[in-house]
């Protein structure tokens, strides 16, 4: 058995199209296609970094009001 690899792309109309193979007209072949997994994109490690930071009220209370104060007698 012979064997012959080349890589292309599939066309807009989904039509796999190999010339210049290296067997006769007639001659009778197995077809095996294998696609390259997708690259995925690489998500920012840390998105934030680098960007401004705006403080709204810097010196106010944080959750003042979820604080539970007891004072016991």
């Amino acid at each position: 058995m012979q064997t012959y690899r080349i890589e292309t792309i599939i066309s807009q109309n989904r039509v796999l199209t190999i010339r210049g193979v290296p067997f006769r007209a007639g001659e009778k072949v197995e077809v095996i296609i294998f696609s390259y997994p997708r690259k995925r994109e690489r998500a920012e490690r840390y998105p934030l970094r680098g960007k401004p930071i705006r403080y709204l009220a810097p010196f106010d209370s944080v959750a003042e009001n979820d604080w539970n104060v007891w004072i016991g007698s």
